[in-house]
């Protein structure tokens, strides 16, 4: 069953690959010569008719006199500045002005760390603010609540009238990514577009230690017991069992997140925690009062007395848990198939004998397998309703979308974007990628105006999945992937697509609910809190029953039935 889903699947990225060939052959580049079409061909002659009582479509490939978009920014606390450059004034924002005739206004910025952009946003909204013209956001709740605030305008009409084709097509390869941002049938906000399968889970174990220990990677969670007590208890590199982490995951905020959860364990036993999941009788259930969450968290109370994971795995966050596996103290590490470009590189700075490998996730007792799935699509964009020329943003990323998002060899940004950045040139112009740029490179894909610039879901999978097969690298995301993202990056792609029928996306795409909107924050603490009182043995087995029923009577309950009338609108 699994080979044929994955045969259908490389059959549908065939298909979907000719398709773009074909659109990209007999369409239209939105920065070409004079006398070729704009940003697509129906972009420019549709706001040429709408604004029929003006000269000149409102739309330009480049604003003269250069014209203004104001934002605010949440600053990854990771990302690095060279060259005496800060988040309001870097070489995106001098491109955007060279090149546009687009100056990026910044009202403020915040490094994000505990939430802080999301805490300023709501400040500013609730003390009456002024508002940025543009801004994106990767915070559900706060996305919604912008959005009631009236403060941001309808996009689907500007989306229609100046997207570039490349841009719509992106968008089509999931309709439902517009859901949660639709009232009253009107599109308030754009999402913010994602690689496909970019979150979904596997294993990366040390194949080192499983080497030495002669060892086989694990099928199912009793196997996966077997190695963490052998790599706890007979350590390879000789070091002590307290000293070890066999397994880094962290839930200090959820089960269910971007890297080193254990939402994986919870769908060996049917079930995906932090999640509305399609139940056997076609209506939706909060992943996390399954019965079979009861089992997880007892086999994850097994591991943490056996010291399997961290004994502060409560307080540990995504970034945390990589902190042993770069160290070379922890042997397996759940994450996305990207990680041997990041984190995981830098373990051999540590230990230079240390090889991680991509493994499948291991079943349950009864034969089951899960992981969350991810949607294409981490965030949104608004537009304010009193932005003076928001065609501009439509300028911005429909060249984004033309030259970063899947250019053609020989292209503009065949090699990369900005020399000295992201990558460099040698003597002999040949591309220099990651620390062998001059003063290190830098992820500019951070400070562009929408987050991760422009990115068509499918694209970057058919480019790991071509290098898996063995073709050389020739364009720039296959580059990129075999550069910049670790060498086993392509074979895990594999890995993650030999279970393609194990993968749960989140079924509720939906506006907040009313008990959403009131309770879910509650609703989310109690559930933290009996899940790591169990674990830690601070209450019995016993109190996974308790939670269940007071999540119910404090919201739970009418909170499904509301999630449930929305499911059935989509059917």
């Amino acid at each position: 069953m699994k080979a044929r889903l994955y045969k259908g699947w490389m059959l549908a990225l065939v298909i979907a690959l000719v398709t773009v060939v074909v659109s990209a052959c007999s369409g239209n580049d939105g920065n070409k010569e004079e006398g070729s079409a704009s940003p697509s061909a129906t972009s420019s002659a549709s706001a040429a008719e709408s604004a029929s009582s003006e000269s000149e479509s409102a739309y330009k490939d480049k604003y003269d006199p250069p014209i203004e978009i104001s934002t605010v920014w949440g600053v990854d606390p990771a990302l690095k500045f060279k060259n005496g450059e800060t988040i309001e004034n870097n070489i995106a924002t001098k491109w955007a002005l060279d090149t546009l005739g687009i100056k990026i206004n910044s009202l403020w910025s915040v490094t994000d760390t505990n939430n802080a952009f999301v805490t300023k946003m709501r400040l500013s909204m609730s003390s009456g603010q002024e508002m940025p013209d543009v801004v994106t956001i990767g915070d559900v709740q706060l996305a919604q609540d912008l959005i009631e605030t009236g403060m941001f305008r309808e996009v689907g009409s500007l989306f229609d009238q100046y997207a570039n084709d490349k841009w719509k097509q992106a968008m089509e390869l999931d309709p439902g990514v517009w859901n949660p941002y639709i009232r009253n049938g009107e599109k308030m906000g754009i999402p913010v577009l994602d690689y496909a399968y970019n979150h979904d889970y596997l294993l990366w174990i040390r194949q080192d230690w499983l080497d030495k220990l002669n060892l086989e990677g694990p099928k199912t969670l009793a196997d996966l017991e077997t190695i963490m007590d052998a790599f706890r208890n007979q350590n390879p590199d000789g070091l002590a069992p307290d000293k070890v982490v066999p397994l880094s995951i962290g839930f200090k905020t959820t089960m269910n997140s971007w890297m080193g959860d254990p939402s994986w364990v919870f769908g060996a036993f049917g079930t995906v925690p932090g999640q509305w999941n399609e139940t056997p009788d076609g209506s939706l259930e909060w992943g996390s009062v399954n019965a079979g969450a009861k089992q997880a968290l007892d086999t994850l109370k097994q591991w943490r007395d056996k010291g399997y994971i961290p004994a502060e795995a409560a307080l540990w966050d995504e970034n945390k848990t990589a902190e042993p596996a770069v160290a070379g103290t922890a042997g397996i590490i759940p994450g996305p198939y990207w990680m041997s470009g990041w984190p995981l590189v830098d373990t051999a700075k540590n230990v230079p004998t240390a090889v991680w490998k991509p493994y499948a996730i291991p079943t349950g007792p009864d034969g089951k397998a899960g992981r969350h799935g991810t949607y294409f699509t981490t965030a949104v964009t608004l537009i304010n309703k009193d932005m003076k020329k928001p065609e501009a943003l439509f300028t911005y990323q429909n060249y984004l979308f033309d030259h970063l998002a899947d250019p053609a060899i020989g292209s503009e940004w065949d090699l990369g974007v900005f020399k000295g950045y992201d990558y460099d040139l040698d003597a002999s112009g040949n591309p220099l990628y990651l620390e062998k740029i001059p003063g290190g490179d830098v992820n500019i894909n951070r400070y562009w105006l929408v987050r991760d610039g422009a990115r068509i879901p499918d694209a970057q999978m058919k480019s790991l999945l071509a290098l898996a097969d063995g073709k050389e690298p020739e364009t720039r995301l296959e580059k990129e992937v075999k550069n910049n993202y670790g060498t086993e990056t392509p074979a895990a792609a594999k890995v993650l697509l030999s279970q393609p029928d194990i993968s749960f996306k989140n079924k509720f795409t939906g506006p907040a609910t009313a008990t959403m909107q009131s309770k879910q924050d509650y609703l989310k603490k109690i559930e933290l809190q009996a899940f790591n009182e169990i674990i830690y043995g601070k209450k019995g087995l016993d109190e996974f029953d308790k939670f269940v029923a007071s999540w119910n009577s404090s919201g739970g309950e009418q909170m499904t039935k509301e999630v449930n009338e929305w499911y059935a609108t989509t059917k």
